[in-house]
């Protein structure tokens, strides 16, 4: 039987499928994707809530000293349970820019860190001084937090929690136990590339390509040797048909004609797995999404942060949300809705956009909410 673009919009909703709890979702996605943007919350908790029932903004944060749950990179930085980091580690890591700019400074701050056990930037700062370190943007930042992050990425250290979303590094020593018996490469590479297919399945060939080449931040020492494992996949485990011409793959298991039909009215992030690849996106909805938080304000043309809006699995416009009146909660949520041409706004269409605002407005201690239509 032949898949349609329908099947595999169908197969993409799996991902949504709920979980009973925030464990049992960080186990079912292994890589939850974070974004410091709070329009209207942080991308981690929105992803999470789309999958975990009365989850509220915040809940990682609060919880994450209790979960199986660590911060790393595959194939950009969020949070991964343990059975992913140890996909990752050891990690082999060049000198870093603010070591060529600050030699010493990082056996400094790893002195600081070992001696204390667990510290907060401005700790560091207080015992070290101030000093500034060129970052990746082209600007300055403080060297010593530089020096952290390296040391985290190196698998030194760990993040033990956040402080008002500031990372609060400790030690780390189940990644010194991983270094003293690692996987052997192939099974991490391998899993890697499964745990891609799986998350973000079925996309096209061509974007498991550009995951796998992302990853190699995860893996920077195994960058060529990622590629071969994603070629040996192709080859062999991973599954795959053409749709509109287009080679899509997707993990065993996973055949997209096995998917039920979507219903309902879903309100996702930008950086959900769901929508994350914006070359099935523009295959499978048939329009371009593009996230405008970077976009001079006159050229945007969905809004700042516009969260992807689908009814019955296709994507037919996008939110812009915000929460307006008291910080402790009880404000409203403003909803400005921007529907693609042709979309109709049935009685169905409108109970089950006010069903999915009211998860939001709960996401979000909101007492009410206010909706307004822009069709374009």
């Amino acid at each position: 039987m032949s898949l349609t673009p329908a099947d595999l919009r169908a197969a993409a909703l799996r991902t949504l499928t709920p979980a009973p709890g925030v464990q049992a979702a960080l186990d079912r996605l292994g890589f939850v994707q974070a974004d410091p943007i709070r329009a209207p919350a942080r991308a981690q908790d929105l992803t999470l809530m789309a999958r975990v029932k009365d989850y509220r903004a915040g809940d990682l944060e609060r919880l994450y000293p209790t979960l199986d749950a660590e911060e790393d990179i595959i194939p950009n930085y969020g949070f991964v349970t343990r059975d992913v980091q140890r996909l990752l580690h050891p990690r082999e890591v060049p000198p870093t820019r603010v070591e060529r700019e600050h030699p010493g400074l990082i056996a400094d701050v790893r002195a600081v860190l070992h001696e204390r056990g667990e510290v907060h930037p401005r700790d560091v700062i207080a015992a070290l001084g101030t000093r500034r370190a060129s970052n990746y943007w082209g600007g300055n930042s403080q060297a010593t937090t530089r020096a952290l992050d390296a040391i985290h990425y190196r698998g030194e250290a760990r993040i033990v929690r956040r402080d008002g979303g500031v990372r609060v590094y400790g030690l780390a020593p189940h990644l010194d136990a991983l270094r003293a018996d690692p996987l052997t490469t192939p099974d991490r590479l391998r899993e890697v590339v499964r745990l891609l297919a799986r998350l973000y399945g079925p996309l096209p060939e061509a974007s498991l390509r550009y995951l796998t080449s992302l990853s190699g931040y995860g893996l920077p020492h195994l960058r060529v040797d990622l590629r071969s494992a994603l070629r040996d996949a192709l080859k062999g485990e991973l599954e795959g048909a053409r749709v509109d011409g287009v080679p899509y793959v997707w993990a065993p298991g996973d055949h997209p004609g096995d998917a039920p039909a979507p219903r309902g009215v879903r309100i996702v992030n930008p950086f959900d797995p769901l929508v994350w690849d914006r070359r099935r996106f523009e295959h499978l909805h048939g329009w371009a999404y593009r996230f405008e938080a970077y976009t001079p304000a006159p050229k945007r043309t969905m809004g700042y942060y516009a969260l992807p809006l689908l009814h019955a699995g296709r994507a037919v416009g996008w939110a812009n949300l915000s929460v307006g009146g008291p910080s402790g909660g009880g404000g409203t949520l403003t909803a400005g809705i921007g529907l693609r041409p042709g979309v109709r706004r049935t009685s169905a269409f409108t109970a089950a956009l006010d069903r999915e605002l009211d998860r939001h407005r709960a996401f979000l201690n909101a007492a009410q909410v206010a909706v307004s239509f822009d069709q374009t």
